[in-house]
């Protein structure tokens, strides 16, 4: 059975749906799904049933059925939102939404109904900083973090209440990095208590330990996602990590690359193996759910590029170069089993 890849075009109020070959990684289209007011960053409930879309000019989210035979999205229609939202997530149960807003300075969590549309009015929303750049729960769905880009340039560390939805500031409200770092996205390591976050002005990695009762954040390391000697303007955008845990991914807007690290099995550390050149401004992509590939979407492009992962060395084999409309925003690809 096939992937399906599906690609926020924000200038073109659309999601294109592609169909992906899991042996070699050739996309097809396969569909094209009209979505208004500047859709942006996209996620899926853990069971794959529904799928989200903020629309930040429209200061909504639009919520649509996943049809898990053909990959297709059915609507469930949008729900206002109090700002324009810059990144969506749900839970781990897949019983709320969460919102953050770049400009408001603040993030919310909103119930998701049975039916898999969203509702309003939120379940709270907290006042945070601005230049909120993401919200996740950690895997025991207990903690959640929201980074902050430089300006503020800290991270807020939340206790997650998976019953009502209700977020409480931790003992350790807040992490602030060194000057000038600027968390952006962050992944978790599954199998270990480390999490690691992509640093926007800095343009670097910092892994973080979790402390698993109180769930806070301790630095570990932080390392450059830029070889040595390169002297232009650049900002790190996306983070992601294998599902093997083995390799993490990051993107550089100016060096136009994708930055690879071979993660330490016993601490989780990072080391840095080399930069693969991409489409212009990198500011999203995502992995295949077996992690054999990398899809990379170049904002400034149009164009969606994909690469092979190599499993032993975790190195990246360009593949194949796709039009996809201008100003595409978010990745997102998805087994869903043909069920």
């Amino acid at each position: 059975m096939p992937y399906y890849v599906y690609v926020s075009v924000s200038s073109e109020d659309r999601v294109n749906v592609f169909s992906m070959d899991p042996e070699t990684g050739a996309l097809d289209t396969h569909a094209v799904v009209a979505v208004g007011s500047g859709p942006t960053a996209m996620c899926v409930d853990p069971q794959q049933r529904f799928l989200y879309t903020a629309l930040r000019d429209g200061r909504q989210v639009a919520a649509f059925r996943i049809d898990r035979a053909s990959g297709r999205l059915a609507p469930l229609g949008t729900a206002p939102l109090e700002a324009e939202p810059v990144y969506i997530s749900t839970d781990r149960t897949g019983r709320f939404l969460f919102t953050s807003y770049y400009r408001a300075g603040m993030a919310a969590v909103h119930p998701i109904r049975r039916d898999g549309s969203v509702g309003t009015p939120a379940v709270m929303s907290v006042k945070t900083a601005e230049r909120a750049h993401s919200i996740q729960t950690d895997p025991s769905n207990r903690f959640a973090f929201v980074p902050h880009t430089a300006g503020p340039n800290l991270i807020h560390q939340f206790r997650f209440d998976e019953k009502t939805g209700r977020l409480s500031s931790n003992a350790a409200g807040k992490v602030t990095p060194p000057e000038g770092v600027g968390p952006r996205h962050f992944c978790f390591n599954d199998s270990m208590d480390v999490v690691h976050f992509v640093n926007e002005q800095g343009s670097s990695v910092t892994t973080y330990s979790i402390d698993t009762e109180e769930g806070t954040l301790t630095e570990v390391q932080t390392l450059s996602t830029l070889p040595a000697g390169f002297e232009g303007e650049n900002t790190a955008a996306e983070i992601r990590i294998t599902p093997t845990g083995e390799y993490v991914y990051a993107s550089n807007r100016g060096h136009d690359s994708i930055a690879a690290f071979a993660v330490d099995g016993t601490t989780g550390a990072l080391e840095a193996i080399g930069h693969t050149p991409t489409e212009a401004t990198p500011r999203a992509f995502t992995l295949d759910p077996d992690g054999a590939y990398l899809i990379a979407a170049g904002q400034s492009s149009g164009k969606l590029a994909t690469y092979r992962i190599d499993d032993e060395t975790g190195h990246l084999e360009p593949l194949e170069v796709y039009e996809v409309g201008n100003n595409p925003a978010w990745v997102l690809a998805l087994d869903l089993g043909g069920q």
